[in-house]
């Protein structure tokens, strides 16, 4: 059974180039498109900031 794929937003950004070439690496050896890819990347900084965060505000 086929799961619903999340909304999507189309945005465009500019990358150093180095930056885009080693995203790209990264990407192919992980079996994910870039798009996929840089999306993981922001999921998980997103998720720890967030915890990150958190964390600040318990220990205040």
């Amino acid at each position: 059974m086929k799961r619903d794929a999340p909304p999507k937003t189309r945005v465009s950004i500019t990358l150093d180039e180095d930056v885009f070439e080693e995203i790209k690496k990264l990407s192919k050896s992980d079996y994910r498109s870039f798009s996929q890819y840089i999306n993981l990347l922001l999921r998980k900084h997103v998720e720890k900031a967030n915890k990150n965060k958190k964390d600040e505000t318990v220990s205040d």
